[in-house]
């Protein structure tokens, strides 16, 4: 009775449950655009087709977009300096432990896979860059050791890809007193959002035109997705308990309502689809309009689902 009494004083548990600050939502939208990247650059590998040097350089964003990412999530953490005991045990039934090993995965998988993308004339650009940091051998060393195995380094990417998006999801959902995030759609929730956050970033760079078709078909086809997925957790809470329709409140008639349907709906997912599909069918080319919508939308998704969850 006395910690409960002590806890209901402290003004992060009464009268809501409030801990996680805008970094949490940074980390995953950050990590979430990282694995679309991943596995839009293995798709544009795989495919037929050369592709344009631009698309090769950007195998190097998701490994950037992770760093920063981690750390958003490093100034979360209440013990900074022991932030290495995550990688003294693996525990096969705890997400973070899951999460942590995913990101470490992800740079050695990337910078061979992107070794394996670049032509001589890239791969001496880079050693120069590098060099000025004293690791002008590294973007050969690398090539070496992936000369030979792009679609066996592509299919790795697309797989540690797959994982890092619907990692971000899961890392909710186990949080199960938290009404709007137990559900299971979290993952593939957050894996199609990253999905198109990922092509998001790509088309706002200068790819060749058959490539940019080509995320833009799978943005549309994310954004699909993303709808279904939406609308599945929206009524999978209203039609459970009271805890769920108390938590799908907050979106429908509640404090969320208007950023969610505007950010996220209206701003991130159905004017984006209109703009591409006058692009697709009508050449009609919206330039950074869809893509930057997209990009409010999918950060816009995770910071009301982070917030609303701890007030739900």
């Amino acid at each position: 009775m006395t910690e409960i009494d002590v806890a209901r004083h402290s003004n992060q548990i009464d009268p809501v449950l409030h801990i996680w600050g805008w970094e949490i939502p940074v980390y995953l939208f950050l990590g979430g655009m990282a694995a679309g990247a991943m596995i839009l650059s293995s798709l544009l590998a795989l495919r037929r087709g050369e592709r344009s040097p631009t698309a090769r350089w950007l195998t190097l964003a998701a490994p950037l977009l992770v760093s920063v990412g981690m750390g958003a999530l490093f100034l979360d953490l209440a013990h900074k300096l022991y932030v290495w005991r995550f990688y003294l045990a693996f525990r096969w039934t705890s997400p973070m432990s899951w999460g942590a090993w995913i990101l470490v995965v992800v740079y050695p998988v990337t910078l061979l896979f992107a070794a394996a993308s670049l032509d001589e004339a890239q791969v001496a650009r880079a050693s120069g860059f590098l060099g000025r940091l004293g690791l002008g051998k590294l973007p050969a060393l690398l090539r070496g050791l992936a000369a030979g195995r792009e679609r066996a380094l592509a299919w790795a990417h697309l797989g540690t890809g797959a994982g890092l998006g619907i990692y971000t999801g899961i890392l909710l959902s186990t949080l199960g007193a938290r009404a709007l995030w137990g559900s299971a759609l979290l993952g593939p929730l957050f894996l199609v959002s990253g999905l198109s956050t990922g092509a998001a970033l790509f088309l706002l760079f200068p790819v060749k035109e058959e490539e940019r078709h080509y995320l833009v078909r799978w943005d549309m086809l994310a954004i699909g997705l993303e709808v279904l997925l939406l609308v599945l957790v929206i009524v999978g809470l209203s039609t459970g308990g009271a805890a769920g329709q108390e938590a799908v409140g907050l979106i429908l008639g509640g404090r969320f309502t208007a950023q969610f349907w505007t950010l996220v709906v209206i701003g991130g997912l159905v004017a984006p689809v209109l703009l591409e599909t006058l692009e697709a069918r009508f050449h009609y080319r919206v330039t950074a309009v869809a893509p930057l919508l997209v990009l409010v939308g999918g950060f816009a998704l995770r910071w009301i689902l982070v917030a609303a969850g701890q007030v739900a």
